[in-house]
């Protein structure tokens, strides 16, 4: 596959009419290969954030060797990719024939839950044609715990509370060959606190239920880099997590895993855009809400943009987006800070859309085309360079070195 070398290079041999997805496999490999190296445990990629094969197959081939998948189309499509890979079903609810085909058919022994009701189900799923219960089942009982250190909140849907998970404990640990306990502090956690409190609640449900635990995992929410959002180093999140791990009351041999998403593909991919018209501090783009920004649009999330070519103003002021649809909901109040002089006829490169972006594209209106090329440059923004300042104040919880 032809690399251009960068955004400016894709404008200038193609001058697309559509949106064009830039694509880092450089920037996606270092992502995967700082987890492989630096978390001390097992990183599954969350499938959910980008599904892209190529993808896949770049995290595999350094390093990322577990999946977390969430549907059993996600099952097939990374089993189908990746035959060697480790597989763990982890979406709390899930149809009984979905775990049926995930166990039999393509080996998956890893399945998390939160209810009674959905151990039940799993055993029963599991069983052989001569209805024996499996033997190997590895399962992970799912705690609710607090985002509030998340810019996106997952602390409602899903997770056994502290009243609940005792007993489910119980219950799991007598069929399990293999137990874990799991969470997910939200999306986007601002602080390595935020895995502090969970792991606290983890304690005192293990302590309360009285059973061997072969597993914590901590779930995702690793953050990126986004405009107004300037996490801690990573490596702080590693080393409180892992510090809390090993003071937890767990068998001597238990496994610490994380379920990354964003933090390993967010850099990977950025967007071309086109305007089409400006109307004072408004641009209608050729991508918007039912395409790759469908964050932008609906839970107002900022991404980075730069304007492409060389004859802008120096002074920027800031803009929102309409998408190309005829839908007022397609609409992005930003702020997004671009050079004052842009104009009907220019391009927008809108980077760390790697996650969530392409993996929402819809087709509504006839519009979501899109044309995918790599790219040799760096991403706006990395958390995995080495040359990004530290944005953090003084703060006794997370300055661990």
């Amino acid at each position: 596959m032809h690399i251009f070398p960068c955004a400016s290079a894709v404008v200038r041999d193609l001058s697309p009419d559509e949106p064009v997805i830039l694509n880092r496999p450089h920037a996606a490999g270092r992502a995967a290969r700082f987890f492989a190296e630096k978390f001390r445990g097992k990183s599954l990629y969350a499938v959910k954030a980008n599904p892209s094969p190529d993808l896949l197959q770049i995290l595999w081939d350094n390093g990322i060797t577990h999946f977390d998948v969430a549907s059993i189309a996600e099952v097939r499509l990374v089993r189908a990719l990746l035959p060697e890979a480790v597989l763990c079903f982890m979406h709390p609810v899930k149809t009984p024939g979905a775990i049926r085909e995930a166990y039999h058919t393509h080996g998956v022994k890893t399945f998390s839950l939160d209810s009674a009701e959905e151990l039940e189900k799993i055993v029963e799923a599991t069983r052989d044609g001569a209805g024996n219960p499996a033997t190997d089942l590895r399962l992970c009982v799912r705690l609710r715990v607090s985002s509030e250190y998340a810019e996106l909140s997952l602390a409602s849907k899903f997770g056994a509370d502290l009243t609940e998970a005792p007993l489910l404990l119980q219950a799991a640990r007598q069929v399990a060959d293999w137990l874990g306990v799991c969470f997910h502090v939200g999306s986007q956690a601002m602080s390595p606190f935020a895995y502090v409190q969970a792991l606290d609640r983890v304690r005192a449900a293990i302590a309360d239920a009285g059973v061997v635990i072969d597993m914590i995992d901590v779930g995702g929410g690793f953050p990126s880099v986004y405009p107004g959002m300037e996490p801690p180093p990573l490596e702080d999140y590693f080393q409180i997590i892992h510090r809390h791990f090993v003071a937890l009351p767990i068998a001597y041999n238990a496994e610490l895993w994380c379920e990354p998403g964003r933090a390993l593909c967010a850099e990977y991919s950025s967007l071309i855009v086109r305007v089409e018209k400006r109307r004072g501090d408004e641009l209608f783009i050729n991508d918007g809400a039912y395409g790759a920004l469908f964050d932008a649009a609906h839970v107002g999330w900022r991404f980075p943009v730069a304007a492409i070519g060389d004859e802008f103003a120096v002074m920027e002021r800031d803009f929102a987006f309409y998408g190309p649809t005829c839908d007022d909901a397609d609409y992005m109040e930003g702020p997004f800070a671009l050079p004052e002089n842009i104009s009907a006829g220019d391009y927008i490169e809108i980077g760390m859309l790697g996650a969530y972006g392409a993996a929402m594209k819809t087709g509504f209106n006839g519009f979501g085309n899109a044309v995918a090329v790599n790219v040799a440059d760096e991403p706006m923004a990395s958390l995995y360079r080495g040359d990004r300042v530290d944005p953090r104040v003084s703060d006794n919880v997370v300055s661990l070195r």
